[in-house]
């Protein structure tokens, strides 16, 4: 099983740039592009609440478990 984070489909569902939720949370665009690409393999906790605060989404719609892979 794998845990994905869900952060470009969630922009893309409510039309929101990477630039902008960078924009939005006051950290560097490149952090928000690493978090959704396939490829991520650490980050910080309080990141991941940052996204949910700003999005007002729960922790639960960003990680789920991809169990396809």
């Amino acid at each position: 099983m794998k845990i994905k984070i869900r952060l470009r489909e969630i922009l893309e569902d409510r039309n929101i740039s990477q630039r902008e939720l960078a924009r939005m949370m006051g950290i560097r665009h490149p952090t928000i592009n690493h978090l959704c690409s396939d490829n991520v393999d650490r980050v910080y906790i309080r990141t991941l609440e940052q996204i949910c605060e700003v999005l007002k989404i729960d922790i639960s719609e960003l990680i789920v478990a991809d169990k396809d892979n």
